[in-house]
């Protein structure tokens, strides 16, 4: 079985990416690209990103996540931290975050190391789940092997039963991580495949040096 896709074509012609024309500090670039790809209404979820880790058995993995806060320290996601992206994590923290906003032509990718948040900021993001989402945490020991998806349907179903009219505390599996960048670069998609590349690099200063990169 094949598939030709040489003669895929697309001209990028929306928007540049210019040094003067943007702030030294890179998490204020993101929030102004992020703040124009939720006004561009052209994305389902603009949170939607995916890490990259190196797992136990020495491959690189990437899924979707979802960015639930980012500050200037960094950008935070919620998951199971015995998943296999929690495993990972704990056995290699340095990880990779991207974001990709099609509408606008335009790409995030973060390296950084990942650290879990104080737990009672996961408390606070967990009580504000809906109840269906926290069952959802509770019930489901991520990344292990099941036998059929009814096995935590019934699960859930207990669960439901058990918790009814009674507060779901966050359990100690489950919480938030934060990356901390140690580069940022931006891409945006120029004609000619001769796009605009803006990396910042983290200094042993802790100031953020800004460099063009080839397309």
């Amino acid at each position: 079985m094949q598939k030709d896709l040489s003669n895929y074509r697309k001209s990028y012609e929306k928007s540049e990416l210019v040094e003067k024309a943007i702030s030294d500090n890179p998490m204020e670039v993101f929030q102004k690209w992020f703040y124009e790809v939720e006004a561009s209404k052209g994305v389902d979820e603009a949170n939607a990103m995916t890490i990259s880790t190196i797992g136990l058995d020495g491959y690189p993995k990437n899924r979707v996540v979802l960015l639930k806060k980012y500050t200037f320290e960094g950008f935070i996601f919620y998951t199971n931290y015995t998943s296999e992206k929690g495993k990972a994590i704990s056995a290699n923290p340095n990880v990779c975050l991207s974001f990709f906003w099609p509408n606008l032509e335009r790409q995030v990718i973060v390296k950084g190391r990942a650290e879990k948040i104080a737990e009672n900021l996961s408390d606070g993001y967990f009580e504000s789940r809906p109840d269906s989402s926290k069952l959802g945490a509770i019930v489901s020991n991520q990344s292990s092997v099941i036998s059929s998806r009814e096995v935590i349907e019934n699960k859930l179903k207990e669960l439901e039963k058990e918790y009814q009219n009674k507060d779901i505390k966050r359990p100690e599996y489950w919480g938030g991580y934060i990356v901390k960048p140690v580069s940022i670069e931006f891409w945006q998609g120029r004609p000619n495949r001769l796009h605009d590349r803006i990396r910042f690099e983290m200094q042993e200063d802790f100031n953020w040096k800004v460099e063009r990169l080839a397309p």
